[in-house]
């Protein structure tokens, strides 16, 4: 028989936190920008949807996800896809 402590959790345990977002209640086309956007119309879409995150109780579970999995597209967290490029290619400093 297998030893159920090595076995994986339920799937269900790790997205659960997803039914709490306050994205849910908003348009998706908020958080993932059409092709082709650019400049001042992406900034805005890309304020407004962290925004609304920024009135999320799972913004951190949303963030240490979109990082964790390198997701490509989107605002996730409060992190655009340029936020989340950033910081994952921004060699962590040492203290001194």
């Amino acid at each position: 028989m297998a030893e159920l402590s090595r076995l994986p959790g339920p799937v269900m345990d790790l997205w659960e936190w997803q039914y709490q977002g306050k994205c849910r209640e908003a348009d998706p086309n908020l958080f993932f920008h059409p092709e082709g956007e650019r400049g001042g119309t992406r900034r805005r879409r890309d304020e407004a949807a962290k925004a609304v995150c920024a009135e999320c109780p799972v913004i951190q579970q949303c963030r240490e996800h979109a990082l964790k999995v390198r997701e490509p597209y989107g605002v996730w967290g409060g992190l655009s896809e340029d936020d989340r490029q950033q910081i994952l290619t921004t060699p962590l400093r040492r203290a001194s």
